[in-house]
């Protein structure tokens, strides 16, 4: 059991490498002479889905939105549905422009674009995220 807990968690890991290496050798390589795109990273979990926008120059944080906040908590009936997703789009893309943000490169990690990580995406773009 343990092992097999084990082998899902390097492949999940493997996953992620994978998928963020390739975004950043993209986002450099078609962005070399303008400035390099923030990334939207998405982490999902079986009760919540958050979201944060992430300068990889500088390593930090410059805006987040999870479910788990509290604009959003009292919303919502549940943090596991793509309803909730799509709340957590509009609301990351709402401190994005806040931040002066409007063009993002979507990281989803290990997780296929289906489901709450593609609701997200597509309430974030409605937004006015690109």
């Amino acid at each position: 059991m343990a092992k097999a807990a084990s082998k899902k968690l390097a492949s999940t890991g493997r996953r992620t490498f994978r998928t963020r290496n390739k975004i950043r050798r993209i986002n450099i390589a078609q962005n070399s002479k303008r400035e390099i795109r923030p990334r939207l990273s998405v982490h999902r979990t079986g009760k919540q889905i958050y979201a944060q926008i992430i300068d990889d120059l500088k390593g930090v944080t410059l805006a987040a939105a999870s479910t788990l906040d509290k604009e959003l908590k009292e919303k919502l009936k549940s943090g596991s549905n793509k309803d909730a997703a799509g709340e957590v789009g509009k609301l990351i893309a709402a401190r994005a422009k806040k931040a002066g943000i409007s063009k993002v490169v979507f990281d989803r990690g290990p997780f296929l674009y289906h489901g709450r990580v593609k609701a997200l995406a597509d309430a974030a773009r409605e937004g006015g995220l690109e």
